[in-house]
């Protein structure tokens, strides 16, 4: 098995331009395609919308904000202040593939929002972390407060996740999240009623990815209710193929 290693790029004021991360993605792909250790960046973004293979024009930003077109797959998304991004370069174990793969990245999510205090599962049909609807008249519906995106080249993933500890959620109501129009978006910090920052919980994350990126069988916590994603009748993962 590869040794994995966590790389911070940027936090904070130190928020990293998202075509310069992308440039050092590249770059770290080649290196482990040509046989070099898996690494796993963590950092911030400065804000900014990318759009992934399949982002239909009226999911995109009603004003003049700049969109990067990206060759991930998914839909458009936003990354900004407060969410902790993270881009895992690593070699697909023979056993793993790239469900599989995205499924595990879910898994290290989800255990990290339940070590937090929220409780979090899979939508079959819609990739990301999700909380469940509030069942009282007048609740929130299900939302996502944590999104996946990845791409598989040469049995390497590029792109990867990114989890809302205190974004400024007015963002996403610019465009049409992952385009999901029947659902909503979340963070940690409107879950709890409490501030979580990127650095608090940037530790809990390479803690359980460390575990389930080892490619150990693991437990599967279980689903909420399959819902496709508005418009598809089969279920649909954000990722682009090898």
């Amino acid at each position: 098995m590869d040794e994995l290693s966590f790389r911070t790029v940027g936090f904070g004021a130190d928020a990293v331009d998202y075509v310069v991360a992308w440039e050092l993605q590249r770059e770290l792909h080649a290196e482990v395609s040509a046989g070099a250790d898996g690494t796993v960046l963590l950092l911030e973004h400065p804000p900014v919308f990318t759009a992934g293979k399949r982002t239909e024009p009226h999911e995109r930003p009603a004003d003049d904000i700049p969109v990067i077109d990206v060759d991930r797959g998914g839909k458009i998304t936003f990354h900004g202040p407060g969410q902790l991004v993270g881009y895992p370069i690593v070699r697909l174990a023979d056993h793993v593939f790239v469900v599989d793969y995205v499924r595990r990245v879910e898994e290290a999510l989800i255990h990290t929002c339940a070590e937090l205090g929220v409780t979090t599962a899979r939508v079959p049909g819609r990739s990301g972390v999700w909380v469940a609807a509030d069942e009282r008249p007048g609740g929130r519906p299900e939302r996502k407060v944590a999104a996946i995106g990845v791409r598989v080249s040469r049995g390497v993933t590029m792109h990867g996740f990114a989890i809302n500890c205190d974004v400024d959620l007015a963002w996403y109501d610019r465009f049409v999240p992952c385009g999901i129009s029947d659902a909503g978006v979340t963070s940690l910090s409107a879950e709890l009623g409490r501030d979580v920052t990127v650095p608090e919980v940037a530790p809990i994350v390479e803690r359980h990815l460390r575990k389930l990126l080892a490619w150990a069988p693991y437990e599967r916590t279980p689903d909420y209710p399959a819902k496709p994603e508005p418009g598809r009748s089969v279920p649909l993962v954000g990722l682009a193929s090898r």
